[in-house]
């Protein structure tokens, strides 16, 4: 079954930069040569299990959970890197599912990734200037070498590498984990998208850069009304920067609203997990942290009933038999916040 549609209140679809239904993406598992003999089924990994969610423009949403849950292959199946099982993608209104990849050219100039390790991300024989020029001449916007050269350096200053011509010749190798992403941004940035999707943007960087890169996003999404997805496993962070969080749990949703009602009141058990174990700023404020016990469950094997139950501390006998939707939580301060459990 699919979830409904996290759609925030008070807005009509049409407004919509991102739209995403039911989206499904399995994972085929190759069998080895005695399962083939004997016939076995074919067994699929469940990476993405009917996940839907809207994002406008200029609007920041967090995709937040445990390694594995499913949020760097949702943004893989947005930008169809990977191909989509079942549901539906729309960008501007467009729906960009099935098209070909003749016919995504284009529409891929208004999407870009920043992924997680700009120590890979960045091709090391290249000097920035070539890094940051390679979108450009790809998509065919390259125009003369002086036009190249004006937007480059103004893809530097926007990620705030200023002056450019400190680091226009620069290998990556000459450059801090910082510039590097910030490099990363820009060459993300040189193509003017309407929508980015940050893989876990931060977290190969040393803590006291992370504000910076943060903020630079912020700052550059609300001046040019870009929508952006952020992949993170830091809940403090999403709740500082995002306008609303999504959780995932293997594969699906299962609590999602506006980013400080999500953390400051937690519906679903497994989100109320993760907020227990955040540092708190005042050291007098005391919480138990909730440890998870066991791992998560297999996803070629995905639990009957709620997925979470196995894990789950107060869950019940009904939890083993009924798959929970999102909905309105009884405590839920508006309707915009919603979560998959049936003791809420």
């Amino acid at each position: 079954m699919s979830e409904a549609a996290v759609v925030p209140t008070g807005t009509d679809e049409g407004a919509f930069l991102l739209d995403v239904r039911d989206l499904v993406v399995h994972y085929p598992v190759r069998r080895d040569l005695t399962s083939a003999l004997r016939r076995e089924p074919h067994q699929r990994i469940s990476a993405v299990d009917g996940v839907s969610f809207s994002l406008r423009h200029g609007e920041m949403l967090a995709l937040i959970g445990e390694s594995g849950c499913g949020k760097t292959s949702t943004a893989q199946a947005i930008l169809r890197m990977i191909d989509v099982t079942a549901g539906t993608i729309e960008v501007a209104g467009r729906d960009i599912t099935h098209l070909t990849s003749q016919q995504l050219r284009p529409i891929r100039r208004t999407m870009q990734m920043v992924y997680q390790d700009p120590y890979e991300s960045l091709d090391p024989r290249f000097r920035v200037r070539r890094a940051v020029e390679e979108p450009l001449l790809i998509h065919g916007m390259a125009g003369s070498s002086d036009q190249r050269e004006a937007k480059i350096v103004e893809a530097l200053e926007r990620v705030e590498l200023s002056p450019a011509d400190l680091y226009i010749d620069r290998y990556p190798h000459e450059l801090s984990g910082g510039q590097r992403q910030r490099v990363a941004i820009a060459a993300s940035l040189v193509l003017e998208p309407r929508l980015l999707l940050a893989d876990e943007p931060v977290s190969m960087l040393d803590v006291s850069v992370r504000a910076g890169i943060l903020s630079l996003l912020d700052r550059i999404r609300r001046e040019s009304d870009m929508g952006i997805v952020m992949i993170t496993h830091d809940v403090s962070t999403a709740a500082h920067f995002a306008d609303r969080i999504a959780v995932m749990y293997l594969g699906r949703i299962v609590e999602e609203g506006p980013a400080r009602q999500v953390v400051n009141d937690p519906q679903h058990p497994y989100t109320k997990a993760l907020m227990s174990v955040v540092p708190k700023r005042d050291p007098r404020d005391r919480t138990e942290p909730q440890i998870l016990h066991g791992e998560t469950p297999n996803p070629i094997d995905v639990p009957r009933g709620c997925r979470f139950h196995p894990r789950c501390p107060v869950a019940e006998e009904r939890c083993k038999e009924t798959d929970p939707q999102l909905h309105v939580p009884t405590g839920a301060a508006n309707d915009a916040h919603r979560a998959a459990c049936l003791l809420v």
